[in-house]
């Protein structure tokens, strides 16, 4: 008999995993049907995570990782390579794994946090045929970043949704041509900062109010049509251009993974696609929790960490008080999508005059001034530098925003993630990042220095991969340990 069962462990089960233990609970046991830990964030080898929880601009694998080593000195228990099949209101859990076969498991309270899952082309019914080539932006993001493999040389992306812009400039600094980001609404999905350093820094198009009408090609994708809509989403006859690609990325929204939620028959609510849940993230079943994307799809993995931790101690209380009084507390209620506490979290997003797509033109505004986006954070503030002044900025809403104005016009530099090749690990390719920005005129021939890097497991978290690159006096280092492994 377990306290808690926590059904995944990405970033919502592992911290909810620690809030119950630093609450009192002990039998702890985490399920995971993947090979390791970290979930989601394993594959996004890209800065900006941590923000707000860690106070560090931190990679997906290193925010992972730090969750991951504060579980080391409790008693919680982790399963890897773990199918989940059923739940039951009794609370029983059934699972599947090589090792151990069919189990029933047995908890006191059980934690969903199994995150969510890509709409693909089927679900938006993109008219055409069926060739090969046509992939989900998660999907390329594992295959490139985790398994070593491309996927495309020229690549069109539906939808500017926060991973299409990151693998927009991912796919750029391994050699494709990006030939546009194709919206289908008058903004964009992703947040300001990505659109700037990820689109603009790239000189990659983003055409909104605009689809994919058909995708050409008999084995592989050949072209793409592309429609501009208008306020009704309809197609305009006669707007038609087509782009010669080899690669479609579809990057048209997540949606809560909750098959298992669905089955034991807990409530949905209808505008999140998640389950209804209480001020402490309690589901309808009485004694089941759910936290972080299965409840709904979140901007930052900062707010699904504080989630799962208020589900952690909400089931660590149940246990701990029993139903009874528990049950006294505010039931479960739809929540609105944002951070847990039926706050809705607005990203500002920026727009300024000088372009047709809404997005900023850098040079635009009064005579010696830039205006400019800050990259600084998910708010995105705008800047304006007077040069006239002495580089003066204005518009930041903190002294990171200030220095960035002032860099940006002077020196401009960016911070590098990428992968290089690993032999004897459980995946091919390990993440690596510059330990400080470099000058973004240096981008590319540090790419080309990584491509010559051959690694041998094991490797360790900040471990010095290219010392000095191009003579920049930064080091890349890498954001994970890679352990070696025992090879077939």
């Amino acid at each position: 008999m377990y306290e808690l069962i926590i059904i995944g462990a990405g970033p919502a089960g592992l911290s909810a995993a620690l809030a119950a233990y630093e609450k009192g609970l002990r039998k702890i046991l985490i399920l995971e049907r993947d090979k390791e830990a970290g979930g989601i964030l394993n594959q996004c080898i890209h800065n900006g995570f941590g923000l707000q929880y860690f106070k560090e601009d931190l990679t997906g694998p290193e925010y992972a990782g730090r969750l991951i080593g504060m579980l080391k000195n409790t008693s919680v228990e982790l399963c890897l390579e773990t199918m989940v099949l059923e739940i039951t209101l009794q609370k029983e859990v059934h699972t599947l794994s090589k090792r151990e076969g069919y189990r029933i498991l047995q908890a006191e309270s059980i934690m969903l946090a199994m995150g969510c899952r890509e709409r693909t082309r089927g679900a938006i019914g993109i008219p055409g045929t069926r060739p090969a080539g046509v992939l989900t932006a998660g999907t390329v993001q594992r295959y490139v970043n985790v398994e070593g493999c491309m996927v495309g040389r020229r690549i069109v992306i539906l939808g500017s949704g926060d991973v299409g812009l990151i693998m927009a400039r991912r796919m750029t600094l391994e050699g494709a041509k990006v030939i546009a980001c194709v919206e289908l609404q008058p903004y964009s999905s992703g947040l300001t900062r990505n659109i700037v350093q990820c689109l603009d820094d790239y000189d990659i198009p983003l055409l909104l109010s605009h689809t994919i009408t058909e995708i050409h090609g008999k084995k592989r994708v050949e072209k793409v049509t592309v429609s501009k809509v208008g306020k009704d989403c309809v197609p305009i006859a006669g707007t038609e251009m087509e782009f010669y690609c080899d690669t479609v990325l579809l990057s048209v929204g997540l949606i809560p993974e909750n098959e298992l939620s669905r089955q034991v028959g807990i409530e949905i609510d209808r505008r999140t696609g998640g389950p209804v849940v209480g001020e402490n993230m309690e589901t309808s079943a009485p004694g089941i929790f759910a936290g972080g994307n299965v409840v709904h799809v979140h901007d930052l993995v900062d707010f699904v960490t504080e989630e799962g931790r208020r589900a952690g101690e909400g089931a660590a209380r149940f246990v701990k008080h029993g139903a009874e009084k528990h049950g006294a507390e505010k039931p479960a209620t739809p929540l609105q999508a944002g951070n847990g506490k039926g706050i809705v979290h607005s990203i500002p997003r920026q727009t300024g005059p000088g372009r047709a797509d809404g997005s900023v033109d850098r040079t635009a505004g009064v005579r010696d001034t830039i205006e400019l986006i800050c990259i600084m954070c998910p708010k995105g503030c705008l800047l304006s530098v007077a040069i006239a002044d002495g580089h003066a900025v204005t518009g930041h809403s903190c002294e990171k925003g200030e220095k960035y104005g002032t860099e940006e016009v002077l020196h401009p530099t960016r911070v590098i993630t990428s992968t290089v090749s690993i032999q004897g690990a459980l995946h091919r390719r390990c993440p690596v990042k510059t330990c400080a920005a470099i000058p973004k005129d240096m981008i590319f021939a540090a790419m080309k220095t990584l491509e010559k890097v051959k690694l041998h497991a094991p490797v360790h978290a900040g471990q010095v991969i290219v010392k000095d690159i191009c003579g920049t006096n930064v080091d890349f280092i890498a954001t994970r340990d890679m352990e070696r492994i025992a090879l077939c």
